[in-house]
């Protein structure tokens, strides 16, 4: 069993950045941020596989990026020139595999709030 606890969530202007971090209990190869807004689906926003394999939401690309510190299990979700439209509450998730059987491990979902 995994957890994740995610900590980095808050207020900030419009044009500004702000550092989400998921450190997981244990070892998380694959490891995923979603957002999700009231009355909408979770959006996947930003993912990074081992320590090199990274990939983004069209919004995000350029302003966001996704990084891991292997020691501590925790992976990164940093925001840079946030919009109102990144105000969402954040999700990070994890992927493990045993035996093939794959498991999916969600945190408790700091929110974000970009002000104007």
């Amino acid at each position: 069993q995994l957890r994740l606890v995610e900590s980095g969530g808050g207020t900030v202007e419009v044009g500004g950045s702000l550092t989400l971090s998921c450190t997981a209990s244990g070892r998380a190869p694959a490891t995923n941020w979603y957002r999700q807004t009231p009355g909408n689906e979770r959006d996947f926003v930003a993912g990074i596989i081992g320590n090199s394999g990274t990939n983004y939401a069209d919004s995000v690309k350029g302003r966001f990026s996704i990084s891991r510190d292997d020691p501590t299990n925790t992976v990164y979700l940093h925001m840079n020139n946030l919009t109102p439209e990144d105000s969402a509450t954040y999700y990070c998730h994890a992927v493990t595999s045993t035996a093939g059987h794959y498991t999916n491990y969600w945190g408790q979902g700091p929110h974000v709030t970009v002000s104007s």
